[in-house]
């Protein structure tokens, strides 16, 4: 069941997973709340989890349904951004382990898409000292 249908799943004597995605998405959205009050728009931070935990905030932030989960993969120490805005999360970056995230230092705008897309994050130049 938790592979074909997570939704339904109780364990004995837990939590049922859409309680368990519930929780950690209020937690995740309370927290990114707070750290924006106390630091501002754009302000960065990280969270570290399991994968069943991780996978259920992911979905949720992609506007899956928690029986769809089991389609994300979260590689081991892989790096996921969600940005949280007054609209909607955005997803900026998925399932990284390499690469130069100071860019993050420049703070993450979620909101409206941009018409048309967007150009994306400009790539951290790796010849330049």
């Amino acid at each position: 069941m938790v592979q074909s249908q997570p939704s339904a799943v109780v364990f004995p004597g837990g939590e049922s997973m859409a309680a368990m995605q519930a929780r950690s998405v209020a937690a995740i959205r309370r927290h990114d709340a707070a750290f924006e009050a106390e630091y501002g728009p754009g302000a960065v931070w990280v969270a570290v989890s399991h994968g069943d935990i991780i996978k259920s905030v992911l979905a949720d932030a992609l506007g899956m349904h928690l029986d769809l989960f089991q389609r994300i993969n979260v590689g081991p120490a892989s790096v996921w951004i969600v940005g949280y805005g007054a609209t909607r999360p955005s997803v900026y970056a998925t399932n990284t382990d390499a690469g130069d995230l100071s860019w993050l230092s420049n703070g993450i705008h979620s909101g409206d898409a941009p018409v048309g897309g967007g150009a994306g994050q400009k790539a951290p130049c790796t010849s330049c000292a």
